[in-house]
């Protein structure tokens, strides 16, 4: 069988040849593209020449790089277009894989040579830049395990096989869950108070599975705006248990076993490579440095956010009460949140939405990534993708090709909750050529009814511009080696440019450029835009206890907090209680769908969210001073996104602000504080 992932791609800047592509091309070439890269590494290892950066360091670098665009590609899939066969083989390649990784790093004669370079080198033979990568590299080894005694390294591939099982296995059990289960309408009294939109929407969802009436489901376009619109309070509730039980029910699905272990597996994975628990394996490698700093980053926040939430949240109970309702519960927040927000700001999501439609909110992103950083975006369309709703653009920087950009936007079967960035390719250098990245932005929105378009909340146009940013970081990049390359900085340095690009959507002057009515072209109204602006801190007391809730539990899962007596449920209630402003619905529970954690890159680092707005706060406010667009604020910032990891962030961030980022801005922009 003539496999694609196995020759050269033969298309457009060799871009992933999908359409060639089938599922039983995965496993063969993966294993192959494994041998191959076995081969490199044997080749390095047996090198009778003394060890240098070129032919080890560098020569590492190059080693697997077939192998690491296949398996991306196949994880991307799994993530945007998964189906049966592809969740089977997850299953079966993600041990595979973490086994070949193992390899790498538990091999003894590669360390041997890492580590010779790393005690010998000389500093005045080698770039900044190559000396990062030394010590990332050395790092790495030393916290996989390359200092374990063999019977220690054993257990350690163990623990790592086991891990990359459970963390797949959670993954689909999420998605599996959320496509389990809708909601069923028939009677149109139920629906009191839902936008003519969304009632379409649930009617062609109805359509699509032959059934009367309308269908609502767990995916973020449904859930979020009947939670928010629908004044059928127990449906409301139906609808909040079902999302709020996903992997908790007793069934094949159910997670609680996999979150003890998966916990469990990191606590020992951390204890072997001599550290107290897995926040201080992760956090050695982070800008907080250790959970300590974390925790009382997070409870300093808490202690200034909770007054603002509380009293919040008795302005909404105080509207409930009209309604007759005594006792507010988690399921009223959005629906009364938004009542509020109508009455308070005479602001609706609902009414906005057609001055954004979705193509007008990519222009708009576009548009401000040409006025910065001198980007422009055209559509290929002779690029292949992996479904007929992904669009490729192809960006140019000066009219010179800068990376591929791949768009997907609607929520399918096959594809996972919530919104991401990520890559098939990365970016670096080789041979004097800069090999250019290729980046995705993965979505959730609402797809067009009949003639109308897809219409974005104002809530969902922050989104974009969020993985917007994400993929700003990079398109780039620009450094000489792949593993300091884009996003491939500390995980709490990470979100600075995605959180940072949010900012220009509350800019008056910018909205005033794209947000014009879909059908009659008409601009958002001054009176509307000053709505919007006077609304950004709308309910930030009871969003920033959220992000805590979120934060705290995260910390305490990967400090040794799970107590062994309490169920999943009963743990997490107990360690977010202090953040929480509604009474507890029994039977419901986060953590078995805290795929952040459990299944994502953000384990013993949820936290990042808010230590980056502390980031984004204190950038934004340093374009104000000298204009949203100035060129020379934006040449600093582009410099700090294209160096990628090749600087410690603390000191990117110096060059870029001539300063370390202040808290204050965070806490004024938050109205937390005076401004």
């Amino acid at each position: 069988m003539s496999n694609p992932l196995l020759k050269p791609f033969g298309t457009p800047f060799d871009s992933i040849p999908f359409e060639a592509i089938k599922t039983e091309h995965f496993k063969p070439a993966i294993l192959q593209l494994i041998a191959n890269a076995k081969k490199e590494i044997d080749a390095i290892v047996d090198d009778p020449a003394p060890a240098t950066f070129a032919n080890t360091i560098a020569a590492m670098e190059q080693a697997g790089n077939a192998l690491s665009i296949a398996s991306a590609t196949f994880f991307n899939l799994d993530a945007a277009e998964t189906n049966d066969d592809i969740q089977q083989l997850a299953q079966e390649l993600s041990p595979i894989l973490a086994e070949y990784s193992n390899d790498i790093m538990l091999n003894e004669g590669l360390f041997s040579r890492v580590k010779q370079m790393h005690d010998e080198a000389d500093p005045a033979t080698i770039t900044a830049e190559e000396a990062r990568l030394l010590d990332k590299t050395y790092q790495g080894f030393a916290r996989n395990g390359a200092l374990l005694s063999t019977e220690n390294k054993e257990k350690l591939r163990d623990i790592d096989k086991q891990l990359a099982t459970l963390t797949m296995k959670f993954s689909q059990h999420v998605l599996q869950e959320t496509n389990a289960y809708h909601l069923h309408v028939q009677e149109a009294s139920q629906l009191a108070g839902l936008p003519d939109s969304i009632l379409a929407a649930a009617k062609a969802e109805a359509e699509k599975r032959d059934l009367e009436g309308w269908v609502f489901t767990l995916h973020f376009p449904s859930y979020v705006p009947f939670m928010k619109y629908a004044a059928n309070r127990a449906l409301r509730e139906e609808l909040y248990r079902a999302s709020a039980t996903r992997a908790l029910k007793d069934n094949e699905n159910n997670n609680e076993g996999i979150v003890r272990d998966i916990v469990d597996l990191r606590g020992r994975r951390a204890s072997l490579l001599g550290f107290g628990t897995h926040a201080d394996f992760v956090l050695q490698e982070r800008m907080a440095g250790s959970p300590a700093i974390v925790l009382g980053f997070l409870n300093d926040l808490l202690v200034k956010a909770k007054p603002h939430a509380i009293r919040e949240v008795d302005q909404l109970k105080a509207l409930a009460a009209k309604d007759g309702i005594g006792e507010l519960m988690p399921y009223d927040h959005a629906y009364y949140a938004e009542k509020l927000r109508e009455a308070k700001f005479n602001f609706s999501d609902e009414a906005l939405k057609p001055y954004f439609p979705l193509a007008q909110v990519l222009d708009a992103a576009f548009a401000a990534a040409g006025q910065l950083y001198g980007l422009s975006f055209s559509v290929r369309t002779d690029i292949p993708t992996y479904h007929p709703e992904v669009t490729v653009y192809e960006v140019l920087e000066n009219g010179k090709h800068k990376a591929l950009l791949y768009t997907d936007w609607h929520p399918r079967d096959g594809k996972r909750a919530g919104a991401w960035m990520t890559a098939y390719r990365g970016q670096w250098m080789e041979n004097g050529q800069n090999i250019r990245p290729h980046i995705s932005i993965v979505c959730n929105f609402a797809r067009p009814v009949g003639n109308t378009p897809s219409l974005l909340t104002f809530n969902e146009v922050t989104t974009l511009f969020h993985e917007f940013g994400h993929a700003l970081h990079g398109i780039l990049a620009d450094t000489v080696y792949e593993s300091l390359s884009g996003t491939n900085v500390y995980w709490d340095f990470v979100e600075l440019p995605s959180q940072f690009m949010e900012n220009y959507c509350y800019e008056k002057e910018f909205l005033r450029s794209f947000a014009h009515h879909y059908r009659t072209g008409a601009l958002l109204p001054d009176a509307e835009i000053d709505k919007i602006v006077a609304a950004a801190n709308f309910m930030e007391g009871y969003q920033t206890m959220r992000q805590l809730s979120f934060g705290l539990l995260d910390m305490a899962y990967h400090t040794g907090k799970l107590d062994a007596d309490l169920s999943v449920e009963h743990f997490e209630k107990a360690t977010i209680r202090d953040t929480q402003l509604y009474p507890d619905v029994p039977g419901t529970a986060q953590s078995t769908a805290f795929s952040h954690i459990f299944a994502g890159g953000y384990s013993a680092g949820y936290y990042s969210y808010k230590w980056a707005e502390v980031l984004d706060a204190d950038a934004f406010a340093y374009f104000k001073e000298t204009g949203i667009f100035n060129a020379e604020t934006a040449d600093k910032f582009k410099a700090l996104l294209s160096s990628g990891g090749t600087v410690d962030p603390m000191e990117l961030y110096i060059r870029f602000r001539g300063r370390k980022p202040e808290p204050d801005a965070l806490l004024k922009r938050a109205g937390l504080i005076a401004s």
